[in-house]
């Protein structure tokens, strides 16, 4: 990991000409550091483990994933949004059209206050559940497709919130949001943006992470890729400065081949970034394509790349960071 980290200080200093970096430069790369791999590795262990028996909606392993995202923001003094300060927005179980057999089910949820701007939101997504197990009792533990993106936000959050410890906390609210009902047909979002807990119009974008931890066997020969989806449908503010994000810190290839209206997967409307998107909401969804054990028993935690992993869960704290500190809202298109 500590070979890793000098990679990216690295590429930093390259990206610069070898210019002095400023010191709000590097503060950025220093919070962006606090997310590593041994961190991601350790939570998605137990995330993806078979205890959560695949996390399907309105399960009891689905409902220990979400007591254990609580608890890590407990843990980290990371509060919640939510007025009966319990983290959990609750889903009633007829919501989900009887795909969950009447259970109920949860969104999970916590923020960092903004300093300057605390009206004004950046949500950062994962879905919280997947596909459960089948009937032999092979649990589909789901580590890329979304522990990884869950995981990752975990450790943005921590990270965010060390910053405000610090007195370097973010000038617009940052919004953790973990959405349940995904796999089942973006329930979990679509209750959330039909239920906002901060007003929708208030809301300056969604970075939502589904499938961050693995490699397209077509991106084989060049693993160090991002697909980014959607990122200037909505606003081409919001892609400019995601792509100076990371031309400034990480120099990672950033894919925009699935925005292509041609594209037969239809990748824009199959995750929780799509919700936002219907409210003129500015997203980017983040992904690593799909690879042979999507949807499969063999999407499991031991076949996760970590620091690549680490390096686009970087990016996208980087991004958001930017977001949240900018001086002006990021525009939409005319």
């Amino acid at each position: 990991m500590k070979i890793f980290l000098s990679v990216l200080v690295a590429s930093f200093a390259l990206s610069c000409n070898a210019v002095k970096p400023t010191k709000s430069q590097k503060d950025n790369l220093h919070y962006a550091q606090l997310i590593t791999a041994e961190n991601l590795k350790d939570h998605l262990y137990i995330y993806a483990g078979d205890e959560m028996e695949g996390r399907m909606t309105g399960t009891e392993g689905q409902r220990r994933a979400s007591a254990y995202i609580r608890d890590f923001y407990i843990e980290h003094d990371i509060e919640s949004p939510l007025e009966d300060g319990t983290y959990y927005q609750p889903i009633p179980g007829e919501y989900f059209r009887g795909y969950t057999k009447g259970e109920p089910s949860e969104n999970v949820l916590a923020f960092v206050k903004g300093s300057e701007k605390p009206e004004e939101v950046i949500v950062i997504s994962a879905h919280l559940d997947h596909v459960g197990m089948d009937q032999d009792g092979n649990v589909f533990n789901g580590a890329d497709d979304d522990g990884s993106g869950t995981v990752s936000i975990m450790e943005m959050a921590r990270a965010f919130k060390q910053a405000e410890k610090d007195g370097q906390g973010p000038k617009r609210s940052v919004l953790f949001l973990h959405v349940t009902g995904e796999e089942i047909g973006l329930f979990g979002s679509r209750y959330y943006t039909e239920n906002p807990v901060f007003p929708l119009e208030n809301t300056v974008c969604n970075l939502n992470i589904d499938m961050i931890g693995r490699i397209d066997p077509d991106k084989a020969e060049n693993p160090n890729y991002l697909y980014l989806i959607g990122s200037n449908k909505l606003s081409q503010d919001l892609q400019d400065i995601s792509a100076a994000v990371n031309d400034q810190y990480i120099q990672m290839e950033l894919d925009y081949k699935f925005d292509d209206p041609n594209d037969p997967n239809r990748f824009y409307y199959r995750s929780d970034h799509y919700n936002f998107a219907k409210n003129n909401i500015p997203v980017i969804f983040y992904f690593n394509g799909v690879h042979e054990d999507y949807h499969q028993i063999g999407d499991t935690p031991d076949k996760i790349e970590y620091d690549l992993m680490t390096k686009r869960a970087q990016l996208i704290f980087l991004t958001a960071w930017e977001l949240a500190n900018r001086d002006e809202r990021i525009r939409l298109n005319e």
